[in-house]
């Protein structure tokens, strides 16, 4: 089971986390600062895997973003490799050669297709197709409610002029 995931930029900024297993913030902060300085001292040649305490550190670099995850020590570091290359493809799939800045400025959108693709710590949906759709579906469900949104404040200000 994965226990998190983090996603940061070279320069150390995070950008997004997912806990799958509940801690304190302090201990997240400190589990966070102390990952993020090992994985960016190390260099690039070297192996994606680091045991680490009681788990198993599995990265992968993405242009400036590093994607990083720590599983059980029996789990397979190969399947959460691809498990991180899927949610690359997802994103690269709907942002479109997806960015830093994608990730910065669409923070909830990351986030909800890092929930399509995983819960609880495992796979949910393995299928990128249906995932999508799941996107897909949500994005017009917002589109929807922007619209009926708008609509009521245009009849509530329409209703004040006469």
């Amino acid at each position: 089971m994965m226990q998190f995931m983090l996603l940061f930029s070279r320069q150390g900024k995070l950008r997004l986390q997912k806990w799958f297993v509940a801690h304190p913030d302090k201990v997240k902060k400190k589990i966070t600062r102390e990952l993020i300085t090992m994985i960016l001292g190390r260099k690039p040649k070297m192996s994606s895997f680091i045991e680490w305490k009681d788990l198993k550190i599995v990265y992968k670099r993405y242009a400036s973003l590093y994607f990083c995850c720590a599983i059980d020590e029996n789990d397979n570091e190969l399947l959460t490799l691809e498990i991180i290359h899927r949610y690359v493809e997802l994103l690269d799939k709907y942002f479109g050669s997806v960015c830093e800045l994608d990730i910065i400025f669409n923070f909830e959108k990351a986030y909800f297709i890092l929930d399509e693709l995983m819960l609880g710590g495992e796979i949910q949906e393995t299928s990128k197709k249906n995932v999508l759709k799941a996107i897909a579906a949500q994005d017009l469900l917002q589109e929807d409610e922007a619209v009926e949104g708008a609509l009521r404040e245009i009849g509530r200000n329409s209703s004040r002029i006469f």
